[in-house]
């Protein structure tokens, strides 16, 4: 999709950080926005720098998790702005905890929204995106998607698991010919809320971790600000690119993954051993 300027844009967790910057990035573009997160206040906040783009803005409270809720926002989407071209499948949270350390609880809760939240989003919105003659899913997945590491298995397991969903998606829709694309994201760290918001728990320091890491320890090694992983994710839709690597660390996981497992995976363990 090379023309953002009136298209229209759905985004999820649009109430901070990488959803905020797509959103006002994409306004200044010209490109209507529908608007969805959990978090009021902050989606408030997001319209509030939209506005005055002369774009149509129009938001939403919406828990990704909930699927009716998900196919009732993209209905309304429809409705309100008689298309949509563009569906950010954005909004996401951390846990950090070990297999067995953590609860099902928590499993449940994280890909309720990372990786179930996705595949509410692309399948609500696909058939509208096909409908619309042109349309793009862009699905963000995170260099965890790319590989593994202790303490993150939930994380790893969706963010694996939307790259691996993306991907099939993208080529049925190319074997059908359809005029519909689909892009997986993997940002490395980026400058966001979601270290804020995540759940740690104790079980994290069995494998070298820090339960009790501060959001602001996280900040010091994210290397890409919201905005420019928006302009970058921007450039990979209008590039019609399969995968994108958001950031300079990204490109390193991309090499690493590469490499045979055990070669990482025992650098990765004697660097917790170390930390224990």
């Amino acid at each position: 999709m090379k023309q953002l300027r009136g298209r229209v844009a759905a985004i999820t967790g649009a109430g901070s950080g990488i959803g905020r910057a797509l959103a006002t990035e994409l306004a200044g573009r010209g490109t209507h926005l529908a608007l969805s997160d959990i978090d009021e206040a902050g989606l408030a906040e997001t319209v509030g720098r939209c506005e005055g783009h002369g774009v149509k803005v129009t938001s939403q409270r919406l828990d990704v998790a909930d699927r009716a809720a998900v196919e009732a926002w993209a209905e309304q989407v429809v409705a309100d702005h008689g298309k949509v071209n563009l569906v950010f499948n954005n909004a996401g949270v951390a846990l950090g905890a070990t297999v067995e350390g953590e609860s099902y609880d928590d499993f449940h809760w994280l890909m309720d929204i990372n990786f179930w939240g996705v595949v509410h989003g692309t399948k609500a919105f696909l058939p509208h995106l096909k409908a619309s003659g042109e349309g793009h899913v862009v699905n963000i997945s995170s260099v965890f998607g790319l590989v593994s590491i202790p303490a993150q298995s939930a994380y790893n397991a969706a963010k694996f698991a939307v790259r691996g969903f993306t991907d099939s998606l993208r080529m049925e829709l190319e074997i059908e010919g359809a005029p519909v694309s689909a892009t997986t994201i993997h940002p490395g760290g980026i400058k966001t809320n979601i270290a804020r918001r995540a759940r740690m728990d104790p079980s994290m320091a069995d494998v070298g971790g820090a339960a009790d890491a501060t959001p602001d320890e996280f900040d010091k090694i994210a290397m890409t600000t919201p905005e420019k992983a928006a302009r970058q994710i921007i450039t990979a839709v209008e590039r019609d690119r399969r995968r994108a690597l958001i950031g300079p660390d990204a490109k390193v996981f991309d090499v690493v993954s590469r490499l045979p497992a055990g070669l990482y995976q025992r650098a990765l363990i004697a660097g917790a051993k170390r930390r224990r």
